[in-house]
């Protein structure tokens, strides 16, 4: 489909420019024609990437201290969990744009490139819904359906083996086909019918073999024509039927509701539809109660009330909706040798679906350019998460270049502070080498709920030695 195929085309093209523009871009303070390294260039020495912030590791606290107990100071925690958040966003979330713009002022050309993607996909999706609503609703489109009536006649031969053979006989074959019909698919022709009726003169074959039916059931066979062949010698006027299979169902108005609509035949939404159409034309919808309708005297005729409720219309149209007409067909069956052969065509309008709906069918299922598509988005995030490294990685030299003593020193206590929690070590080892240390006012208080600790384990103990003794 030309819709399917420019849709995806677009978006790949963006995802390709995209991609494009970030393997391609420029660093700043790089040559003008050169590129930015490939994602696997090396990494520069563990720590912070900014100097400045200690390394932290997700989902332990900093042991920073209260001066007089051994837990962490409750102001000071919280600060360090939204610096230690700040740090894991800032780790593993891409560049936000303006951190893109400062690191490649070339990026502009990537943004521009990003609006125009949430455009095209905005207008993408508003068709797929469009398309949606408009697949819930018929589409349907009046075509031609030729009708070809003909027959032929079989003398009766004396000489003949069989009694069919013997005795005179005609065949009459009822076909038919769309003109320009451009479906791959053709439709059989009974499908366009929901029943056929052929009706003899009924003074030659009596009244119980005058009558040919064909009549739809959920379980019948398609066919492209149908055939009648019976017995005789003389010509036969018939008369043919046809009852169209409406989908959806279409039915015929009352003749005064007919009249006053100014429709004859139509489905029952359209219906509804012309009413209320007629009430708001003619103001008949009640000021005070929108629920009820003050029928004109055209109303009162028809459905014999004189205020009637929106929701008692359906029900009272159920009595003056009838089938809708049949299609006769007068014919003469000829037994002639002149013009055994004659046919008859017939062109009758009948509504087939739109081919236009098959296809957008096929567009919503569609999904050949969307690997394509997730592959350019997953090219597209590896290559942000290279600048992203590549952004640490100069941050890193950056900051080594203006200061490698301090910058040093402050590396040294960050893989310092990364080593004691990656040990699980508490507290400050060189500090607890000496007395004093052991001096400050909350030693006593831990000594005490030390041992109640160690006392409360050993009477559990025996509690349990002694219950398993005793059963």
């Amino acid at each position: 489909m030309a819709t399917e195929e420019t849709a995806g085309g677009a978006r790949k093209a963006t995802k390709s420019k995209l991609f494009e523009f970030l393997v391609h871009g420029v660093r700043p303070g790089m040559p003008s024609g050169a590129r930015m390294p490939h994602q696997g260039a090396p990494m520069g020495p563990p720590g912070p990437p900014y100097g400045g912030s200690p390394a932290v590791r997700p989902g332990l606290p900093s042991p920073v201290m209260e001066p007089s107990r051994k837990r962490p100071a409750p102001s000071q925690q919280v600060q360090q969990q939204q610096q230690q958040q700040q740090a894991i966003c800032t780790s593993h979330c891409p560049l936000p744009p303006e951190q893109i713009r400062e690191l490649v002022p070339e990026s502009q050309a990537y943004m521009d490139l990003l609006a125009f993607e949430r455009k095209l996909d905005q207008t993408i999706m508003r068709k797929r819904v469009d398309i949606q609503e408009a697949l819930k609703r018929p589409m349907k489109q009046k075509r031609k359906l030729r009708l070809y009536i003909s027959n032929t006649f079989n003398p009766a031969r004396p000489d003949a083996d069989d009694s069919d053979g013997s005795i005179a006989s005609w065949e009459l074959r009822v076909e038919g086909k769309l003109l320009d019909d451009p479906g791959k698919q053709k439709k059989k022709f009974s499908s366009f019918f929901k029943s056929l009726v052929i009706e003899l003169d009924k003074d030659l074959y009596g009244p119980d073999n005058h009558l040919v039916e064909w009549h739809r059931t959920p379980t019948t066979q398609e066919t492209d024509g149908f055939q009648v062949k019976r017995p005789g010698d003389v010509s036969v006027r018939c008369t043919l039927l046809l009852m169209l299979d409406y989908q959806p169902p279409q039915f015929k108005l009352d003749p005064r509701l007919a009249r006053l609509l100014g429709i004859h035949t139509q489905t029952r939404s359209c219906i509804i539809q012309a009413l209320w159409q007629y009430v708001k034309t003619n103001k008949l919808q009640d000021s005070h109660d929108k629920e009820y309708i003050n029928c004109d005297k055209y109303f009162q005729q028809i459905f014999d009330c004189p205020r009637l409720k929106f929701s008692e219309i359906p029900q009272r149209l159920t009595n003056l909706l009838l089938p809708p007409d049949p299609i006769v067909i007068n014919h003469v069956i000829s037994v002639d040798p002149n013009d055994q052969k004659k046919t008859a065509c017939y062109d009758i309008d009948v509504e087939v679906e739109d081919p236009l709906k098959s296809q957008m069918s096929s567009f919503l299922l569609s999904t050949a350019n969307q690997q394509e598509i997730a592959s350019l988005d997953n090219k597209i995030h590896e290559t942000i998460e290279s600048i992203n490294q590549l952004k640490i990685q100069r941050d890193f030299m950056l900051s080594f270049s203006r200061d490698p003593k301090g910058y040093i020193q402050d590396w040294l206590k960050s893989q310092s502070r990364d080593l004691k929690l990656m040990t699980d070590v508490v507290g400050n080892p060189e500090e607890e080498r000496r007395a004093a240390f052991y001096h400050e006012p909350w030693s006593q208080e831990a000594v005490s709920r030390y041992f109640y600790c160690k006392i409360q384990q050993r009477r559990q103990e025996l509690e349990q030695a002694l219950a398993v003794r005793n059963t």
